[in-house]
């Protein structure tokens, strides 16, 4: 162990030595042989843990700090932990907790602002207690601030306890200090990764690098663009694009290490702690330039100093407040720019180097509040240590990935040791460690999450879901359904706090269970309402998210939720009790919501799936379509009759081409009913009073066969919209067969004939295809085009069959969709292929190719035509 700076508590451990400061990196001979597993530095006092599990602590006892009574020289052993197995500790101004291996927490020293967590305001506690209301939470980090602490749970919770004067605690309230730890809602949901505190600010983590900070913002410590306080948790805007991976807090600043390993700083700088050349205080975080170009893998935070650790080019630098040799610089002086640290720093191992045993390889460096150090190890045989933390398993957020799997499988098939059952129960339970699960380390990785990237992958979760959920352990299976039915779906939020609090809802329904009708009630259902019980914002994320699926994962979820629909119609007709009724209703209207916001999502996204998978080819079995479209109907017309009942109709995209002519051919008749109902009415009506006009029951259509374009078109020209909605009779002149339906068919067949023929020179049939299209040379007056959707309309309307060799893009165009080059392929597929060809060609080439392989005419195709018909981009000019 290397340490520097204040020794006048003896808080470096270096025993009786006659300075008070020591200004360059000097070894600490007590820890010779021993092996060091973590450091708390406090204000005037420090903890050590070793590999073994003990605790030494040396420095200013006062207060009981140091939890012993023996010589605050050198490091002395808290016997009072002798029997547990520490793995970290952490130090606040005059309090030190330590965390053992089964995640209970242990505190003691200054406690007047209750942040030993005890229950009390003890103005001192010289003896190690277990705070006993965190017994039943598995606790993988502690962290302490001057007066107040923080917990992080193996679950992602976040506890908080102590001194709230600035609003430190994150509890929505300032002032009262609060002596037991208190869970902070309002993060609850979020896969955090690390705590952090500092004088009265406090920090977290995410997985993926979003920060949140409250408390005192004095001298913006908080980096939010102000100085005033927050007692609620507040995201970092500015720094969630830049990856962060760890963050340090001094007593009123901060430094944030990037996955880039850029250093940004921010808060007080009036001794230069911030980097800057400067002593300004800084509201936003900004990037310390200086560090710009070195790969700095560890930062800490002293009470009013930097250091940041190079080891590629074995180097630490330090700035800040240096008058009690904190620096290392064999100085007291204070810098306002990264300096060295003086040291035996390496950077790499060579075997040839004869002063080796003089060099050192640093693991972990610490900062408190004049004092600093450095634990390393020799260089023999061993490699550099590149990385931020050493947090082990032990001090991790709990997850799902391939390590934990294959831990829980390992047992023998049969009931599930109770340590793995435990472990199965809080990640399914708890919402943040599904979402700190199946995180995509590829390229953009998780740290790229936003609105737009979920930072998951798909495929990983669905292939873990696969491996865990298997018929070889149904002990496994039947344990994560429990816990998901029990506490995870309940206790979803509708406002999660985070986008990151929203992964679940992409990857939960990967997991088999969804997809087994046994637990289509007790997850599947209740996890679409949860899911729709969502606010707006979280919403629109989740639609963002969906819109960026791989087809086949996309058609996984609308096929669970489609399974979930047909499911329940089966069950409605074989018989549901009426008490059962509106759980029915119930649950058939979230499946069908459900699938309505995935419809949209797919539209939106330029259909990730064709439209026809939404498709359920059962209802026609399973309903009675008629009478599902009256009672819609009169929905519509009558909305305050509300009888719970719901109505297929309004999910019009679940039904395929059968169902849709059946439910068109209702409406017809219907419609037909209704306009013949109001002819009758007024009819009678003409009968006492003169001034109304008595009206024919049906559209007759009395024409000509020679004429039968012109005779049509005048008589609906006569013809006002109500008529059109009345049954159609047609009569051809001088023939007296009585319309019963043949007549009908025969006139349209005869008209559509009549107007598609070429002699009119509105349509232009394409030999290759045999396909029609709108010609551009047509004399001919809009109204027989109009009269040609009049004439497919009635034909609709009254239940007959005409045919309309038109391609895909006339139909696209009514629905005001754009056209594609596929459009284009399917009624010219030589004129389409070529265009793919030149498309697909170097833009550079592009003029040259244009001019040799292919040639629009207005002979040869009709240049609007194409035109019309190629999808937006690149636009083809000159050469028409």
């Amino acid at each position: 162990m290397l340490c520097w700076g204040n020794a006048s508590y003896g808080q470096l451990g270096l025993g009786g030595i006659d300075e008070e400061i020591v200004v360059e990196p000097r070894k600490c001979d007590f820890f010779h042989a021993k092996r060091v597993r973590d450091v708390g530095c406090g204000r005037k006092h420090t903890a050590f843990v070793l590999e073994d599990g003990t605790v030494y602590t040396c420095g200013c006892n006062d207060l009981g700090q140091l939890g012993h009574e023996k010589s605050r020289k050198k490091p002395e052993q808290v016997v009072a932990l002798d029997a547990q197995i520490i793995i970290a500790v952490s130090c606040g101004e005059s309090h030190t907790l330590a965390l053992n291996d089964s995640g209970q927490v242990f505190s003691w020293g200054l406690g007047s602002d209750g942040q030993l967590g005890l229950n009390n305001f003890e103005e001192c506690v010289r003896v190690p207690r277990n705070i006993k209301t965190l017994t039943d939470v598995q606790i993988t980090q502690v962290a302490c601030g001057y007066w107040h602490s923080l917990a992080l749970s193996k679950g992602s919770q976040v506890f908080s306890w102590g001194q709230n004067r600035y609003g430190q605690l994150g509890l929505g309230v300032n002032g009262q200090s609060i002596s037991t730890p208190q869970i902070i809602q309002s993060l609850l949901g979020i896969p955090f990764a690390q705590i952090s505190a500092g004088g009265a600010h406090s920090f977290t983590l995410t997985l993926s690098g979003a920060v949140f900070g409250w408390g005192r913002n004095k001298f913006g410590q908080l980096g939010l663009s102000d100085s005033n306080d927050r007692c609620f948790p507040t995201l970092l805007k500015s720094l969630r694009s830049q990856r962060v991976i760890f963050v340090s807090c001094g007593e009123d600043h901060t430094a944030a290490l990037t996955k880039l390993r850029g250093v940004f700083t921010f808060g007080a700088g009036g001794y230069g702690q911030l980097g800057h050349n400067a002593t300004t205080h800084e509201i936003n975080p900004r990037k310390v330039f200086e560090l710009m170009g070195n790969v700095v893998t560890q930062i800490a935070c002293g009470r009013q100093h930097t250091l940041a650790f190079t080891p590629s080019c074995g180097k630490m630098d330090s700035f800040g407040l240096g008058g009690n040799g904190q620096l290392g610089t064999r100085s007291s002086c204070n810098r306002k720019t990264p300096g060295p640290v003086k040291g035996p720093w390496i950077h790499s191992v060579d075997s040839d180097d004869q002063v080796m045993n003089q060099n050192c390889c640093i693991k972990k460096i610490y900062a408190g509040g004049d004092q600093s150090f450095a634990h390393y190890c020799n260089t023999n045989g061993l490699q550099n240590i590149d990385h931020v933390t050493t947090a082990d398993a032990q001090r991790r957020l709990c997850t799902v990935n391939e390590e934990t799997i294959q831990r829980w499988l390992n047992h023998s098939p049969g009931r599930v040791p109770q340590e793995i059952s435990n472990e199965i129960d809080l990640v399914f339970s708890t919402a943040s460690c599904l979402n700190g699960s199946f995180l995509s380390v590829s390229h953009p990785d998780h740290y790229s999450t936003s609105s737009k990237c979920s930072g998951i992958d798909m495929n990983m979760a669905r292939l873990l879901f696969h491996r865990l959920i298997t018929p070889d352990y149904p002990e496994i299976a039947q344990q994560i359904a429990a816990s998901m039915e029990k506490n995870l779906i309940p206790r979803l939020s509708n406002s999660p706090p985070d986008i990151e609090a929203l992964r679940l809802y992409l990857t939960l329904p990967e997991c088999p269970l969804f997809s087994d009708p046994n637990n289509y009630v007790t997850i599947s259902i209740p996890f679409a309402k949860s899911l729709l019980s969502l606010k707006e914002a979280p919403l629109k994320v989740l639609g963002n998210w969906w819109s960026t699926f791989e087809p086949q994962v996309f058609q996984r979820l609308v096929e669970v939720y489609k399974g979930v629909v047909v499911y329940l119609l089966q069950m409605h007709k074989v018989g549901i009790p009426s008490t059962e009724q509106r759980i029915f209703t119930s649950f058939l209207d979230t499946s069908l919501q459900l699938l309505e916001i995935l419809h949209l999502v797919n539209e939106r996204g330029g259909h990730i799936i064709q439209y026809d998978k939404f498709y359920i080819h059962e209802l026609d079995d399973l309903i009675d379509i008629r009478n599902d479209y009256i009672t819609w109907i009169q929905r519509q017309m009558y909305p305050g009759g509300h009888d719970g009942v719901v109505t297929m109709c309004r999910y019009p995209f679940v039904f395929d081409a059968p169902a849709k002519t059946t439910l068109l051919q209702t409406d017809a008749v219907l419609q037909m009913q209704m306009a013949v109902d109001q002819a009758q009415m007024q009819n009678l009506s003409s009968m006492f009073l003169p001034a109304v006009e008595s009206v024919n029951p049906c559209l007759i259509l009395i024409v000509r066969r020679e004429n039968i374009v012109g005779d049509t078109m005048e008589v609906l020209r006569k013809s006002k919209n109500v008529d059109y909605k009345k049954p159609l009779k047609v009569v051809f002149v001088g023939e007296e067969a009585v319309d019963a339906g043949g007549v009908r068919k025969e006139f349209f067949l005869l008209i559509m004939k009549e107007l598609l023929d070429p002699k009119y020179g509105m349509f232009r049939y394409h030999e290759e295809s045999r396909l029609l299209w709108f010609s551009s040379k047509t004399f001919e007056d809009i109204e027989l085009f109009s009269l040609i959707g009049v004439i497919c309309g009635l034909a609709i309307y009254n239940l007959t069959i005409v045919e309309l060799n038109f391609p895909v893009a006339l139909y696209k165009k009514l629905l005001k969709r754009n056209a594609t080059l596929d459009d284009l392929k399917e009624l010219m597929p030589d004129v389409g292929r070529s265009l793919q060809l030149l498309l697909d060609y170097p833009e550079d080439d592009l003029e040259e190719t244009f001019c040799l392989n292919f040639t629009i005419t207005e002979e040869n195709y009709g240049a609007t035509e194409v035109l019309e018909l190629i999808p937006n981009g690149r636009t083809l000019s000159t050469h028409t």
